[in-house]
Formats: C-alpha cells, structure tokens, sequence
C-alpha cells in the first residue's frame, strides 16, 4: 500500500492508495478464503476507480456463505465507493485486463 504524508501532491488521491492488475476475477479486499464476514465497529468505504486507459469491469460483494452480489460494471475512467462491513470480499472482474486504483476511506 502506498502511504503518502498529510499535503503530499500525487496525480491520482491523496490518501492511502493501492492499485491491482485485474484479469479474470480479483479481490480488491478481502478474500474468496474468508469463513466469516468481517464486521467493523465503523464500516469504511473502499472508492474503487478504474484506469482511463483500462477495459470494463465487474464490480461486486461477497459474503462468507459464498453469495456474490454484483453492483455492476464501470467502464475505463469510472468510479464507484463500495461500504465495507459485514463482507467476506470486494472483487473485480475483467474478462481481458484493467488497472484498478483504490483508496481506503
């Protein structure tokens, strides 16, 4: 994860970030391993933006039982902000492959 300093200048967010190469089905949080929902005391938001330059993707909850919910599709460039509590996992699907950027809030 890639931390950056209160008033530090990027192109992208200024928060804590991270980026994940998805082809085919990736957890953005959490994992398809996970036997219980986590629960926070505060559910936190997870913004999810896929690159300008990347392809449409699949967006969607799990919970530990294996339900997937999917939210639906953002295309290149396209944001979404996903609480998280109660889940098992945050995941992408992308049947070629995208960059997506998330930030933890």
């Amino acid at each position: 994860m890639n931390m950056l300093k209160p008033g530090q200048m990027n192109d992208y967010w200024n928060a804590p970030t991270y980026s994940v190469k998805v082809r085919g089905l990736k957890y953005l949080w959490g994992s398809a391993g996970l036997t219980k929902d986590v629960k926070f005391e505060k559910a936190f938001i997870l913004h999810i933006a896929n690159d300008l330059s990347g392809e449409p993707i699949k967006i969607g909850t799990k919970i530990a039982s294996g339900t997937k919910t999917e939210l639906g599709t953002i295309q290149p460039g396209e944001c979404i902000s996903v609480s998280v509590n109660d889940l098992s996992g945050i995941y992408a699907d992308c049947n070629s492959e995208s960059l997506v950027h998330c930030l933890i809030n």
